[in-house]
């Protein structure tokens, strides 16, 4: 049983709900909107969603009927954990990571189903295509001609710290309960972030718990909180959390099921921001800070900046990577940044 929600969510203001009556509709939303939104029922007709209404063994049975028999990854962790995904005290994992078939695994779902403190159980962002044979043609994206990564997200009650992602997310609540509570790009410093080469799942997670802040400890998250939104999604319902976003996700019913979409509006071949964050703390964070202020001003004006005048004076047909990039002039930078890395 998922616990009482705290009081903090309480008093934050709900996220936006927009109408979607067909993929026009929701393209329109999507290509005008830098901010979030909900879009009520969006995917009720799913197979899924009406599997889930029935029941929360309905629901295993039918993504079961389309299971590959291949090893799923989980998350699991003890009766008593609560659910929280994050950090033990000495920054490990505070859950152990299994593998096993899906019926095995909801066979102990299945199992501990009515108990007030069961095993905490995740499967987090499984690949679709890979793990399921059919899902996605019963189960459609609401997106139209976009290809985005299909992804889906399976377990007990559970929290997600509050962490961001690159791509632009449609998150669809499929079965169970779903909160998010969403944060923009810029309140990174108030949500005091943890490290950024050991996460829970890849991207830095605010260490702040929702449940219970610590305002002595956190004292800018009081701030982060003005600027943020809340969204209960039901079966069905969907929000849309634009690239950047931090976003804390909750799954609140004895069983939950999520499915989402990432896309990128931008070329394929360009490279991952992320990954040039890693390089610049490698090449120059610890520099003297002279120099780190001149490796700045370069990249304001080659990175931030890239005004006219960078090339000007470069003749056309010469500038290479400083020209707009191309699949051929990414791949050149890559095989460059390979060469230099494994000196």
């Amino acid at each position: 049983m998922a616990e009482a929600d705290p009081s903090i969510f309480t008093t934050i203001p709900a996220v936006e709900e927009r109408e979607a009556a067909d993929l026009a509709a929701l393209n329109a939303l999507l290509e005008d909107r830098r901010k979030p939104f909900v879009v009520r029922g969006l995917v009720r007709d799913w197979p899924l969603v009406q599997a889930g209404l029935e029941s929360a063994r309905a629901a295993r049975e039918h993504l079961l009927a389309h299971a590959r028999n291949l090893p799923f990854d989980i998350a699991l962790g003890p009766p008593g954990h609560g659910g929280r995904m994050f950090y033990s005290e000495n920054m490990a994992m505070n859950f152990r990571e299994g593998r096993g078939k899906l019926a095995d695994i909801f066979a102990g779902f299945d199992k501990h189903e009515g108990e007030e403190h069961p095993p905490t159980a995740y499967l987090a962002s499984i690949d679709m295509h890979r793990y399921f044979d059919g899902l996605v043609d019963a189960n459609p994206h609401p997106l139209g001609a976009r290809k985005p990564l299909e992804s889906i997200w399976i377990g007990t009650p559970t929290r997600i710290a509050a962490h961001n992602d690159f791509p632009d997310n449609l998150a669809c609540c499929a079965v169970g309960r779903r909160r998010f509570t969403m944060f923009p790009p810029e309140q990174f410093e108030n949500l005091y972030l943890g490290p950024i080469d050991n996460t829970p799942a890849g991207r830095a997670v605010s260490m702040v718990d929702f449940h219970a802040p610590d305002f002595d400890a956190h004292p800018r998250f009081a701030d982060a909180l003005e600027t943020a939104q809340v969204a209960e999604l039901e079966p069905g319902d969907a929000v849309f959390v634009p690239s950047m976003w931090w976003h804390h996700v909750e799954g609140l019913s004895p069983f939950n099921v999520l499915v989402n979409y990432w896309w990128r509006e931008t070329p394929r071949f360009l490279g991952q921001p992320q990954e040039a964050l890693n390089h610049a703390i490698l090449a120059i964070r610890d520099l003297p800070a002279e120099e780190r202020g001149i490796w700045r001003k370069l990249f304001d004006h080659y990175v931030f900046e890239n005004g006219p005048e960078v090339t000007a004076h470069i003749p056309e047909g010469s500038r290479g990577i400083l020209d707009p990039l191309t699949a051929e002039s990414a791949s050149a930078i890559r095989a460059f940044l390979l060469r230099t890395l494994n000196r």
